[in-house]
């Protein structure tokens, strides 16, 4: 389980380079728990992650392109609003055209929802080897002097392959949607539409009231992983791993202790490449894969919020 490929662009961006923002390297740590993220070159974009992420997870285990019966893309950096940037990732993987390919915009509960989607295709009969990509690239989207988003989102795309053998590990999903909060994270005129979504000043550039996110945040986790243990018909001391979206250290850190969930259960993945978005879980079990923490039999639980406002969270047996 957890066959996952990688992808993160070659330019890092440490705390050191961001001192001209204010604070120093020490305090931006202190802050965000992050030390560095890695960010795309001008000519660089989130479909090149996407791909160079398939390419490591095909290399790394062995896989048969042709095996691949459905793509799934998850961004919120689409190379263009049309075409569809999964069709431009077919093309260049060079899969057969006999598949399904599909693309969503969801950000910080995109993995979740692209693991539902998953459980629910394979089940179905509608795939049997699903390709689930994420990829963002926020800081094309980020003002130089913006000192909050600045310290805190890096660039990233993850690769997972899914089957049925994969699947049938995954317990019962839940979901949260709430629409009057889509305002407090938002690329102004980063569409069609003209709509002033935030601050007159911020077109096409991040916007991200993160006190409101914050109190999100602290206000639906809880009751969510309340609502996803009992749908599982599991304890809350049944869970040997909570893999969190990896938002900020603060965070994290805020709703751990709230959660009193111990340190040992809550591993965190962001230290060296900031908050991925779309990509954070994935990139968590990889790198929990990777040290051999995982042991057969052991429960997740995975949980992934914010943007939009969304929400989604599930139960997984290693």
């Amino acid at each position: 389980m957890f066959r996952i490929g990688t992808c993160l662009p070659g330019k890092i961006v440490t705390n050191e380079d961001l001192k001209y923002l204010g604070w120093s390297a020490k305090k931006i740590y202190a802050k965000t728990g992050i030390r560095q993220r890695h960010c795309v070159d001008k000519d660089e974009t989130a479909l090149d992650l996407a791909q160079s992420a398939c390419d490591d997870l095909f290399g790394k285990y062995g896989i048969e392109r042709e095996g691949i019966d459905y793509l799934l893309y998850c961004t919120q950096s689409p190379d263009h609003i049309i075409p569809a940037s999964v069709n431009l990732l077919h093309k260049r993987l060079g899969l057969r055209s006999e598949i399904a390919s599909l693309e969503y915009n969801h950000g910080c509960s995109g993995y979740l929802y692209g693991l539902s989607l998953a459980k629910a295709l394979i089940e179905s009969g509608m795939a049997s080897r699903l390709l689930l990509v994420t990829a963002d690239t926020y800081s094309r989207y980020i003002d130089a002097n913006d000192r909050a988003n600045k310290t805190i989102f890096g660039d990233g795309a993850t690769a997972t392959l899914l089957e049925a053998t994969d699947v049938a590990k995954f317990g019962s999903f839940i979901f949260e949607t709430n629409g009057e909060g889509a305002c407090n994270l938002c690329v102004n005129r980063s569409g069609l539409s003209d709509e002033i979504l935030s601050p007159e000043g911020m077109e096409k550039k991040l916007y991200m009231n993160g006190g409101e996110i914050f109190n999100f945040t602290l206000e639906r986790v809880p009751s969510a992983i309340a609502r996803v243990l009992e749908k599982n018909d599991v304890s809350f001391e049944d869970i040997d791993h909570f893999a969190f979206h990896q938002a900020n250290d603060f965070m994290l850190e805020y709703l751990r202790q709230k959660l009193q969930v111990p340190a040992e259960k809550f591993p965190k993945y962001l230290e060296n490449i900031g908050n991925t978005v779309s990509s954070t879980i994935p990139f968590l079990l990889n790198d929990l894969n990777g040290k051999g923490t995982l042991q057969r039999g052991e429960k997740l639980l995975l949980i992934g919020f914010g943007v939009g406002y969304s929400l989604g969270a599930t139960v997984i047996e290693y």
